[in-house]
């Protein structure tokens, strides 16, 4: 398999900055700093879509700067991996922070200024994804990628695309911390969507990097014994979660209506209660992706010591 790209023809460095790089920024920039703008108010969801706004006009700023002062060759890595990953996520994200912004907390606002604002800062974010999108092909024809296979275009790493990116929004909501702080259970759970987090995006790094082979232990072996802990630490969180949010002995709240904020008409925020229910959802989806991506090393490792 083909592991090294074209060396890029940075005479159509421009073409990529005015037509992808620098609407980017612009529209991150934008959808930032109107939510920024309205203070307080933005609640918890606001300042979770900030972050991942400002994060990917930071990251953008960083790719625009490595390539204009022609740097990729300096890394001990294939440079392409990262812009092409990068652009796949920031499409994603950004696309995910306008649905969950508009529906848990846009929709709830009066007629006003701020919701002027909220509209407008979820319709940036709306462009940014699309032009992230497009930024993923252009990327992919500038560097010449037609022959070679990036780690984000096979089965694993598409499993290991969507487990993270199921978890980032999963803390989305977890960025109200009234849903947790009371019970160590839920805490446990939260941290579980911490760790398996950091442990499926170390594997996406180590595959970017292509440091895999440099590991004590065979690549499959490693990745079987991660996702292996990653399924475990989730069927405990999908227990645990259901169990202390929706079992009134465990203090949890059984129906929607015994949530005070699902009855409240003039909420401005998504209910607790509804916010409890995509947490398990998430969770199960989750899970299964993870069980799914267990299924494969199994079989790779099994194969592997058949050879």
């Amino acid at each position: 398999m083909p592991t090294q790209a074209s060396p890029p023809d940075y005479d159509d460095f421009w073409v990529g900055f005015w037509y992808f790089r620098l609407p980017e920024l612009f529209s991150t920039c934008v959808a930032f700093s109107l939510v920024a703008d309205m203070g307080f108010g933005r609640g918890d969801i606001g300042n979770w879509s900030m972050s991942i706004w400002c994060f990917c006009f930071t990251m953008t700023l960083i790719i625009v700067m490595v390539e204009l002062w022609r740097l990729p060759s300096r890394f001990p890595f294939y440079w392409y991996n990262f812009p092409v990953t990068y652009a796949c996520y920031a499409a994603l994200v950004c696309l995910s922070t306008s649905i969950i912004y508009s529906i848990t907390y846009v929709q709830f606002l009066l007629y006003g200024p701020s919701r002027d604002r909220a509209i407008t800062a979820t319709a940036f974010s709306c462009i940014a994804s699309v032009v992230y999108a497009l930024d993923v092909a252009w990327v992919w024809d500038w560097y010449d990628l037609d022959d070679i296979s990036c780690y984000v275009h096979t089965l694993p790493g598409l499993l290991k695309v969507l487990e993270t990116f199921v978890a980032c929004v999963i803390f989305a909501f977890l960025s109200n911390t009234s849903l947790y702080l009371h019970q160590p259970a839920l805490e446990w759970c939260v941290a579980v969507y911490s760790i398996c987090f950091i442990l499926a995006a170390v594997v996406l790094l180590l595959n970017l990097g292509e440091w895999e082979y440099r590991l004590p232990v065979p690549f499959p072996v490693f990745q079987l014994v991660l996702t292996t802990l990653s399924v475990l630490l989730y069927i405990s969180a999908l227990v645990l979660w259901p169990l202390y949010q929706f079992y009134e002995e465990l203090g949890g709240q059984p129906q929607r209506s015994s949530d005070g904020d699902c009855r409240d008409e003039l909420t401005y925020n998504m209910c607790k209660w509804d916010q409890r229910l995509a947490v398990a959802v998430l969770t199960a989806i989750n899970l299964l992706v993870y069980v799914a991506d267990l299924v494969y090393w199994a079989h790779q490792v099994s194969v592997g010591t058949e050879d």
